[in-house]
């Protein structure tokens, strides 16, 4: 997962929650928010720039078949793109969550969910209702 400032908060949180459980028991996820490591994010932007923090931890830990959840209110945040980009690359499958300003994500990841506001409480609050939404689905799948 990747985001940044409050989006990296939710990426914290529905790792969480893979990693864990949301509703009900469960066997653990495989989960890793890409913003998690103060040391690594600054370790890659001090060497490569910022827009490579998270291509980097994709490049690392993405194996193709593995799912990235990105999340960017503004549609625009270049290390975002970047990471959308390499993960397709890699054979991963994409998901990007978006304001308005993003609606022009379509076709830049394999599907792109966009919140109707330009207002960045708006937006994050519908991101973490619909990560709550996928977690919980998924406690509910892997049940006997």
């Amino acid at each position: 997962m990747a985001g940044n400032g409050g989006s990296a908060a939710i990426a914290s949180h529905v790792a969480a929650e893979f990693i864990g459980k949301c509703v009900q028991d469960r066997a653990p996820l495989p989960a890793l928010n890409l913003a998690e490591s103060l040391s690594s994010v600054t370790a890659i932007a001090n060497d490569y720039g910022y827009d490579q923090v998270f291509t980097r931890g994709i490049l690392a830990h993405g194996r193709p078949g593995d799912v990235l959840l990105a999340m960017t209110t503004s549609g625009t945040s270049p290390n975002i793109l970047a990471a959308l980009d390499v993960a397709a690359q890699h054979g991963l499958l994409t998901i990007v969550l978006t304001g308005a300003k993003g609606e022009g994500l379509h076709g830049r990841a394999d599907h792109v969910l966009v919140v109707p506001s330009d207002q960045t409480p708006r937006v994050q609050e519908v991101h973490m209702m619909w990560a709550h939404a996928w977690c919980e689905a998924v406690d509910a799948l892997s049940q006997p």
